[in-house]
């Protein structure tokens, strides 16, 4: 089982849903003023990747009447993705793209290098999680700390009243309180991958795309002639020039490429691998051993370079630890939830539909979450997202998960 999914030899041809004429795109002004939800002439920054999503929103603010103003972050080396290997998404052409487009719609746009902080709290933090044993995910670490917090302190300099991105996910206001909730095409929903959005960001930010299907946004740019309508969605990791992770990883941290042994659990040794971060919780192709049965790689054990391996029945995790936690419920803290065992939907991939289960802090004082049955795969570093099971499209927050519990 893959850590995360690569680029394919070619990006898929996307589609576009054509505007049946001005009605359509009023409605879509209209939904993007809805969800800005403040006075038309108010000063917005519009995060602005280069891709289709963001520009689109950006383009719809301004036509809405928004004194918009663009900020395309510049996170790796943009040189060395020019050389990504033919066929792959997002070749280095985003502050590019952005600029011309920025260009287009007639609003200010500025470039702001964050590349040290994109290193320092993703890129390093991707590679030290592999060294570990762990399977980290990068885009929720760049949400959380490059693009929704230091991006927000930016947006706030240049007096915007808000931030506003291309993601694909609801704010709703309830009562006094800011929640989110999984947008409308639940099949671009990107929930998962905020849910360390803490309620004062919330409060701030604005996802203008909530109610709109991709090839809808694809529609709106191209009746709007923006250039980038028909460019392919990135399918990789952004600062994996070459698509292949591991490679990085090695790069950095070389020490990952100490051999050690392929051990069953039922402690025979198999084997021999040549690095433990060729491996991730679930894997089961690359083991080079045979035993007349499916075996997966159930546990990494870095301190000693052992790779754990067992049958499929082995992954199913009855509970887990989560740490970093972010709470959007309506308990005053995820603590006081766990206390009082709230039932939840456990979302511990973004690939995967949410488990029933409840929180509940283990003996150490740990939030912990235990499933109702047992969930596959689970690994640490991996993020958790936490659901309502009462409303399943609200977030209620989330954490990474620090450790698991075998189903026994």
């Amino acid at each position: 089982m893959a850590a995360m999914t690569l680029a394919d030899d070619t990006c898929p041809i996307p589609t576009i849903a054509p505007m049946s004429g001005a009605a359509d795109m009023d409605a879509a002004i209209e939904s993007a003023r809805q969800a800005v939800g403040l006075p038309v002439g108010a000063r917005v920054v519009a995060a602005m990747s280069g891709g289709v999503d963001s520009t689109v929103v950006a383009a719809l603010l301004a036509k809405a009447g928004y004194d918009v103003v663009g900020v395309t972050l510049q996170l790796y080396d943009h040189g060395a993705a020019l050389k990504k290997k033919k066929g792959a998404c997002c070749a280095g052409q985003d502050i590019h793209d952005a600029r011309l487009a920025a260009e287009l719609i007639g609003i200010p746009h500025y470039v702001l290098d964050y590349e040290s902080r994109f290193k320092d709290a993703v890129i390093d933090q991707f590679a030290d999680s592999y060294l570990k044993g762990q399977t980290p995910v990068p885009c929720i670490r760049c949400n959380q700390t490059v693009k929704f917090r230091d991006l927000l302190d930016v947006a706030r300099d240049l007096g915007a009243e808000a931030m506003a991105t291309g993601h694909y996910v609801r704010r709703a206001i309830a009562g006094n309180r800011s929640q989110m909730r999984k947008a409308v095409d639940h099949s671009r929903d990107q929930s998962y991958f905020l849910f360390a959005t803490t309620q004062a960001q919330l409060d701030y930010l604005r996802f203008p795309l909530a109610d709109l299907e991709k090839p809808q946004v694809r529609g709106v740019a191209a009746a709007l002639g923006l250039k980038i309508a028909a460019k392919p969605d990135s399918q990789d990791i952004c600062f994996v020039p070459s698509g292949d992770y591991r490679t990085l990883i090695d790069r950095l941290r070389p020490q990952g490429r100490e051999a050690g042994e392929i051990v069953h659990m039922d402690g025979r040794v198999l084997g021999k691998h040549g690095g433990i971060t060729d491996y991730t919780i679930g894997q089961r192709r690359g083991l080079n051993v045979a035993v007349g049965e499916p075996l997966f790689v159930t546990k990494l054990d870095p301190d000693n370079r052992r790779v754990i391996v067992g049958p499929r029945e082995a992954l199913l995790t009855a509970s887990l630890i989560l740490e970093e936690t972010n709470w959007l419920g309506d308990q005053a803290t995820i603590e006081e939830a766990a206390r009082d065992g709230a039932p939840v939907l456990a979302r511990v991939r973004s690939t995967r539909q949410p488990s029933p289960a409840r929180l509940s802090m283990d003996d150490d004082n740990r939030i912990s979450v235990v499933f109702d049955e047992g969930e596959e795969g689970v690994a640490p570093g991996q993020a958790c997202a936490l659901y309502d099971p009462a409303d399943p499209d609200r977030v209620l927050g989330g954490g990474f998960i620090q450790s698991t519990t075998a189903v026994v």
